[in-house]
């Protein structure tokens, strides 16, 4: 691995933009340190360190960063898919959109799917031999909770190649078109009741963000410190006058919440985070300058979906074995619990690297080219394949592994699903992702997701 990573790092192209590589590791890394220090486990549950000491609330407009994960997606993804359509063949604009998205999932999808599989077979395991109470059903319903991340990107990748051509229209016009569909759905949500129009806002407020991305792309977003103050202020006004709770995270027991379905209030904290990374911009650019910093950045590259898709196994396993020791785990939030947190972190940092030299080799597909034999009309096959991960992993989130025998249910969007039918729609999706292009072989220069 350690020369591997050299050989990546010292083969860095001048024009790489080295920032958005960090940008991408620190986004994912803040939040699995974020769930691992917000996570408030006592032999009776789990709880939420920001219900238990609400004053640490506004420490979200800081460390709720997925909205730089996902402005950052969008960055790639339009160089990407510019880089296919210049070496396309003529007339092979299906095999461009098939060669994309399969290029783009992969990374997804492979690493996603050993992870629903693994779990998959333990949860059952688990239920078949009567357990599944206490802790470890608490571990079965929360362990697919990040899944939801998967299927927003999934939906981003997707919808790629025709926002980017609003992009290259209308610019900033684009932008602001989501954002006015954001308001539109959070003023019948609020003003005017309508049932379900909520989650149109999973689509509306993240491809908003992501196409940030591609007016970064451009070279558009010239005026961070005014992208970040408006961001600011507006998001802060929204709390104060408006129906939107202070966290930007979800909190258990909330009436509302700015993340599920993500609100206006959290698009406009999408901008204030936006604008605060590109004024970070030149000073991190001079930093990864260092042939010893960015040859980290890429080694953490290589294994970050995996270390995200396993961070929350490697926390419950923590907590269990402290469990089964009969250690104690102090009273959330108390002196003896701030005290314990390092070795907590340092324990489940020690189990996610594990994991990670366990499953890493998932995270390394082959790239496909467009045009090449047996990518011809593989684009429908694709396309359907990512709508079948994106429900699946959506509704996995929500329903998690529990009760994987007993027919339990959660509401995804209007309509229940189950686990076994989530891991169903996942499987075949990804399979035919898999399918779609196979026979290609060629290899694409891709900026990676």
């Amino acid at each position: 691995m350690g020369s591997s990573v050299r050989e990546l790092a010292g083969a860095t192209p001048a024009t790489r933009d080295r920032y958005v590589d960090l940008l991408r590791v620190a986004s994912l890394g803040a939040v699995v340190l974020g769930h691992w220090l917000m996570a408030a486990v006592t032999p009776d549950g789990v709880g939420n360190l920001l219900a238990v000491v609400p004053e640490l609330q506004p420490l979200t407009w800081l460390l709720q960063v997925m909205p730089v994960f996902f402005f950052v997606g969008g960055f790639s993804h339009a160089l990407s898919y510019r880089s296919l359509l210049r070496k396309r063949p003529e007339g092979a604009e299906d095999s461009v959109y098939s060669a994309f998205l399969r290029a783009r999932l992969q990374r997804l999808l492979r690493p996603t799917m050993v992870f629903v599989l693994v779990w998959g077979a333990a949860a059952l395991l688990v239920q078949l031999l009567g357990g599944g109470g206490g802790l470890t059903g608490v571990t079965l319903r929360m362990v697919t909770q990040p899944l939801w991340f998967i299927g927003i990107y999934l939906a981003m990748v997707a919808f790629t190649p025709p926002l980017l051509r609003l992009h290259e229209r209308y610019g900033w016009g684009a932008f602001a078109g989501l954002a006015g569909a954001a308001l539109a759905v959070d003023v019948l949500r609020f003003a005017a009741g309508v049932p379900y129009v909520e989650f149109l806002n999973f689509a509306f407020v993240w491809l908003a963000v992501h196409q940030l991305g591609f007016l970064r792309a451009d070279g558009r977003v010239r005026r961070p410190a005014l992208l970040a103050g408006a961001g600011l202020v507006t998001a802060g006004a929204l709390v104060a006058f408006g129906p939107y709770p202070l966290s930007m995270v979800g909190m258990p027991g909330e009436k509302v919440s700015n993340m599920a379905p993500p609100t206006l209030a959290l698009l406009c904290h999408g901008l204030w985070l936006v604008g605060a990374v590109e004024l970070l911009r030149a000073p991190a650019a001079r930093l990864l300058e260092r042939p010893r910093v960015w040859r980290a950045v890429v080694a953490a590259n290589g294994v970050a979906m995996t270390a995200f898709l396993w961070h929350l196994t490697a926390m419950f396993g923590v907590y269990g074995a402290l469990l089964a020791l009969d250690a104690e785990l102090p009273e959330p939030a108390s002196a003896a619990w701030w005290a314990q947190v390092p070795l907590r972190l340092a324990l489940a940092a020690a189990l996610t690297a594990g994991l990670v030299a366990a499953f890493r080799a998932f995270e390394r597909p082959a790239s496909t080219a467009p045009g090449s034999p047996g990518a011809a009309g593989a684009g429908p096959l694709a396309a359907l394949g990512a709508t079948l991960c994106l429900l699946g992993v959506l509704g996995l989130s929500m329903v998690g592994f529990g009760g994987l025998l007993d027919g339990r249910t959660a509401l995804l969007i209007a309509v229940p699903v189950s686990a076994p039918a989530a891991v169903a729609m996942t499987l075949a999706g990804w399979l035919l992702v898999e399918r779609a292009g196979r026979g290609t072989g060629a290899r694409a220069g891709l900026q990676r997701p």
